[in-house]
């Protein structure tokens, strides 16, 4: 991985420093809103690829709430005038790695959403709800037809 480049103002590159990579206000909101319709969840789950900001566990729901710079926002992403060529491959690996950490996930069987920072929270919280909801009921469908037709329990 290439170093970063050398700063071409000191006020820029102490304000992206300063950026929160987690706790971020959209995520917060996105939680608050989550956990007043009832729904419990875990915060950046370190046993999980890409430590997901929220993670519905027994669902298998993972949430990344994505910065419009850092993440590509197709909306509003823009490429910094000064270092173009190196913020560009920089983005690209994000891309990438974004990417991979979902594919990582899908294969252990989980369900990523992503929500950008700039969506409405209520709308971000529906689409959470409703991956959540989709996915507990399947789960619970499941178990009920595993223990219907299970050998010897008389219903199979």
């Amino acid at each position: 991985m290439d170093r970063s480049p050398t700063p071409l103002d000191a006020a820029t590159s102490a304000r992206l420093r300063r950026q929160p990579r987690s706790d971020t206000k959209p995520e917060a909101a996105l939680r608050r809103e989550l956990h007043r319709r009832g729904l419990r969840f875990r915060l950046n789950h370190p046993g999980l690829p890409g430590r997901p900001d929220i993670v519905f566990t027994r669902a298998k729901v993972a949430v990344f709430v994505d910065g419009c710079f850092w993440h590509r926002c197709p909306e509003h992403s823009t490429v910094p005038r000064n270092n173009r060529d190196w913020w560009q491959a920089k983005f690209d690996r994000n891309t990438a790695r974004d990417r991979a950490k979902d594919a990582e996930l899908a294969a252990l069987g989980w369900r990523v959403l992503h929500v950008w920072e700039h969506e409405a929270t209520g709308a971000a919280a529906d689409r959470v709800e409703a991956a959540w909801r989709h996915r507990v009921k399947s789960r619970s469908a499941g178990s009920h037809r595993d223990r219907t037709s299970h050998p010897g329990s008389g219903n199979g």
